[in-house]
């Protein structure tokens, strides 16, 4: 790991809170220039080696990596719980393991990229194709998923032969730092660097002329500008943006079941998730026994039990505006919980139109906003009537519907009675102002690789 001067000769940091008691417990570093340069220098250097290391090494120094962590699950499960205020049985049992299982996934992959056969394809001469490292690879994490967000861009890039340089945001810098500290066993000096910093830390990574491309996860407008400042040496980059969810329940579900299953995926880790559950969009005929059945589970939902405050002050301050904001009715929630920390009561608000500004906004919060429907159409205009384009999913008893709908959505993923699953091999990415390529899945080493074809006359 890189972190350019010591401490001791630093004077600018940020604070670090404890989102769950709202409590300053610690400071980070502002990376700046000198770090930027020496993080990017160390990748650089650490890449002509690297990319030139077989598939079979890479594996072998992934599942170190891998085995690793898992068997310091705690310490870093400590890590991220302080600074994202996450239920640490969450952590443990269900985010950490799923860590563990996609840096195996792409050890693996790392030795089954595929490619056109070599052949003649032009007479008198042979062609063939190479899958290479792109280079030094800028990263920059959310603070949602501190740490499972870091692995879904080191995993793969490491893995096709790239080496990175990795910011996380500003509020939640420990696990991957641990994570770091980890790789620094088993992988060789320069191939994973972090920069701990601010907007300014991430822009001077993004303006660097030496990187080669640049991958983001985090909000539409930052995307927006990581595209805009790469186009200037025409970095190649990798968003994974903002979600916004519609959930389409049709009236031949089983009411209860279905309602506790959103609501489950809509507060899991506070609502703050980019495929989060937000937009219940429900049958006319079974409307009204819906939001009831909603407001059930939501209410016995209890904040910092079931799931955890939201990053922020300014994150809670976003959304209560936008609650206040509405004229929709709030049937439960709404409001903030406790006196301690940054908790909002789990919400549920009905009687909205489309241009609301909670169904156009990604709350990212533990809000539910719920619209009726009466045909198909009309559920896949209010689906799609929103400029992301990450996840969705559709609720009914109807094979046949569903198989329908699925084409008809323009969402990146689509789940079909259940929402939020995630599996290494399938692919997770959007459309439209969700960003383009994919994480996870072979598609996501593909993106972190570049072709060459090879003729060779004879």
């Amino acid at each position: 790991m890189t972190t350019g001067l010591p401490v001791e000769q630093r004077t600018e940091t940020s604070p670090l809170v404890d989102p769950a008691t709202g409590i300053e417990f610690g400071r980070a570093v502002v990376s700046r220039e000198i770090e930027v340069f020496y993080a990017v220098a160390a990748a650089a250097e650490a890449f002509k080696t690297w990319s030139r290391t077989t598939p079979g090494e890479r594996q072998l120094a992934l599942l170190k990596l891998a085995d690793l962590l898992e068997a310091r699950a705690g310490e870093v499960a400590d890590a991220e719980v302080r600074e994202t205020g996450k239920i640490r049985s969450v952590v443990l049992d269900e985010e950490i393991p799923q860590c563990v299982d996609q840096i195996r996934f792409f050890a693996g992959a790392a030795r089954a990229l595929g490619t056109a056969a070599a052949g003649e394809y032009i007479p008198g001469a042979t062609s063939y194709q190479r899958r290479e490292a792109v280079g030094v690879i800028v990263q920059i994490t959310p603070w949602n998923y501190p740490l499972m967000m870091a692995v879904w861009k080191i995993a793969p890039a490491l893995a096709a032969g790239n080496t990175v340089v990795v910011k996380p945001a500003d509020t939640t810098p420990s696990s991957t730092v641990l994570l770091a500290t980890l790789a620094a066993e088993v992988l060789p000096a320069g191939v994973f660097n972090v920069v701990l910093g601010d907007r300014d830390t991430g822009r001077l990574l993004v303006e660097h002329p030496v990187p080669a491309m640049v991958s983001l996860t985090g909000s539409t407008r930052a995307g927006i500008e990581v595209a805009r400042s790469a186009a200037a040496t025409v970095k190649r980059t990798h968003l994974e943006l903002g979600g916004n969810a519609p959930v389409l329940v049709f009236d031949d579900v089983d009411v209860d079941a279905t309602a506790s299953g959103i609501v489950g995926a809509a507060y899991y880790n506070a609502g703050q998730d980019c495929t989060a559950a937000t937009r219940v969009l429900v049958h006319a005929g079974v409307h009204d026994e819906f939001v009831a059945a909603l407001v059930k589970a939501a209410s016995a939902q209890v904040p910092g039990v079931d799931f955890g405050p939201l990053n922020s002050r300014a994150q809670l301050d976003r959304v209560l505006g936008l609650v206040s904001r509405s004229s929709a009715t709030v049937h439960c929630g709404g409001k903030q919980h406790g006196s301690a920390g940054f908790f909002l009561e789990p919400t549920v608000i009905s009687g909205l139109s489309q241009s609301d500004e909670l169904v156009q906004e990604e709350p990212f919060a533990p809000v539910i906003t719920v619209q009726s429907f009466s045909s198909d159409d009309e559920a896949v205009a209010l689906a799609n009537g929103v400029p992301q384009g990450l996840a969705s999913s559709i609720w009914t008893r109807d094979t046949g519907r569903a198989a329908s709908l699925t084409a008809r959505l323009d969402f990146g993923i689509v789940w079909v009675n259940t929402h939020g699953l995630v599996a290494s091999e399938m692919p997770h990415g959007g459309f439209g102002a969700s960003g383009y390529g994919k994480d996870l899945s072979m598609h996501g080493l593909e993106d972190y690789t570049r072709v060459k074809h090879v003729m060779i006359a004879h």
